[in-house]
């Protein structure tokens, strides 16, 4: 991902969920390598949020997705060392669920795997994705769910 933007980058996030279990990437490219966290992103131009979704969980982990409701919209923007910003996206995280695929560790992921939420803080996960996870884990994945549409 671009270093130093002109302006912020719009992403998206899956909290893909099985059962208790959240699927998580190990990243493989900075920001957050070697970090696990959810799939997810840049949002392509011309691209909807739930198709850009569909497309990176399955570049990260071969899996197929059907997405919900939006959980959470929050900014991660990181600073150097001399306070400039390096990297400013604009998250837009979805509630998501498995239809389909084989789970691998693909493209941008070095790994991937489905994690109890009781364990992830054991693969240091951020504190903040934690958050997103579990509130999309008290609201569950409902039948009739859909992503805001235009």
């Amino acid at each position: 991902m671009k270093s130093y933007p002109e302006r912020p980058v719009v992403g998206v996030g899956a909290v893909v969920l099985d059962g208790d279990q959240v699927l998580l990437i190990k990243r493989a490219h900075e920001p957050l390598k070697g970090q696990w966290s959810m799939p997810g992103g840049s949002v392509e131009i011309g691209e909807t949020l739930e198709a850009a979704i569909v497309r990176e969980v399955r570049e990260e982990t071969g899996l197929d997705v059907e997405v919900g409701p939006i959980v959470e919209v929050l900014d991660r923007i990181t600073r150097d060392a001399s306070g400039d910003v390096e990297h400013h996206f604009v998250l837009v995280d979805f509630v998501c669920r498995p239809t389909g695929g084989v789970l691998h560790g693909a493209s941008d992921a070095d790994a991937a795997e489905w994690v109890s939420l009781e364990r992830l803080t054991a693969y240091g996960v951020a504190g903040i994705t934690i958050q997103v996870i579990l509130k999309a884990a008290a609201r569950g994945f409902r039948e009739g769910d859909r992503p805001l549409v235009w």
